[in-house]
């Protein structure tokens, strides 16, 4: 499933659920439908930025994470090797970078961010 966050501060941002689960779960909010504020979007930023550190000071878990995320997903369709899936990860915080962006825009804007709707 697709959750797509919109403001019209920005461009939408579109990423699969279970990239999105992440983020979402930093900043408590429902995958399903929600809201982020331009009065929560700084709080907001400061979290994903705490987490996006964390994850670069902590590459193995990141690592961990999405190549398991990948491997229940798309291994068994495709045939790829773990060995491949590790090479093509992309991490968290590039992951995590338009969604940053989104949030930068809607606190300058004074825009809330919307999903699910």
């Amino acid at each position: 499933m697709l959750v797509t966050f919109k403001s019209k501060s920005s461009p939408e941002v579109t990423m699969y659920q279970e990239h999105a689960q992440r983020i979402l779960d930093v900043l408590s909010k429902n995958p399903a439908r929600g809201v982020i504020t331009a009065a929560e979007a700084g709080n907001a930023l400061e979290l994903l930025e705490q987490e996006v550190a964390m994850s670069k000071l902590h590459p193995e878990v990141d690592t961990e994470h999405s190549t398991q995320l990948h491997i229940a997903h798309e291994l068994s369709a495709e045939g790829e090797t773990q060995e491949l899936a590790e090479k093509h990860h992309v991490g968290f915080a590039q992951r995590a970078f338009p969604l940053l962006e989104m949030l930068r825009a809607a606190r300058d804007g004074g825009e809330n961010i919307v999903w699910g709707v």
